[in-house]
């Protein structure tokens, strides 16, 4: 999953992201309200972390358009500024969430993980569908009740299959969700392929059904139906 933080003091920045990261999560920063609009907008994320009061503007700006852009994007908003009437607005905007400064590392966590939960997976932290389980908290997947060994990055292409079900996704998407800006701009995309072989082929591997397809000139689409 990917989150990105916006929030322009450094110290708390960082310390966010290095413990998203040991919890699993693919993370990008911005320090600054144009940086912020600009990584908000253009590329995709599962949640953004989000701070009210930032150089260059006011957070709510950047989830009012985000809102436009894209309604069902996860938001907490994170803040020192403890106003009712600044929380509500942002609760008003579509944000999903709001946790005051200062606050412990494992509530945001917490905080995060239900909000994913809810939004893709409708509360549940195990998912099954016909001959396989997959457990979010203990990222494990089960194929007719044997245990599939995953990489990490397989085990967050199969939970981005998972949160969009019968839709053809991208290499592009599945590039910029797993790797973030880094890769977002690479030419080939060998290196998606092998991650989706190897998840198809450990899968079946135990006895499972091919659900991922691959869609020419397009991408994948991880077929439930």
């Amino acid at each position: 999953m990917r989150i990105l933080v916006i929030e322009d003091e450094k110290q708390l920045a960082e310390a966010i992201m290095t413990y998203m990261k040991t919890e699993g999560f693919d993370c990008d920063m911005a320090a600054t309200f144009d940086s912020g609009y600009e990584k908000a907008l253009v590329n995709s994320y599962d949640c953004i972390l989000l701070d009210i009061t930032l150089p260059g503007g006011n957070g709510l700006e950047i989830l009012k358009e985000l809102k436009k852009k894209n309604p069902g994007s996860g938001v907490i908003i994170i803040s020192a500024k403890n106003s009712l009437d600044d929380r509500i607005m942002g609760l008003d905007l579509g944000a999903d969430d709001y946790l005051n400064k200062p606050f412990h590392l494992s509530e945001l966590n917490a905080r995060l993980k239900s909000l994913l939960r809810r939004k893709f997976f409708k509360g549940s932290e195990e998912i099954e569908y016909k001959d396989f389980r997959v457990n979010i908290k203990e990222k494990t997947l089960l194929v007719k009740g044997e245990l599939v060994i995953l990489t990490k990055k397989e085990f967050d292409l199969l939970l981005f299959f998972l949160a969009n079900p019968d839709r053809v996704i991208t290499k592009e998407s599945i590039t910029e969700h797993l790797w973030g800006e880094q890769l977002s701009t690479v030419d080939s995309f060998d290196f998606i392929y092998s991650h989706v072989k190897n998840l198809r082929k450990k899968i079946m591997d135990k006895g499972g059904a091919d659900y991922i397809q691959t869609v020419y000139g397009m991408g994948y689409k991880f077929a439930v139906k």
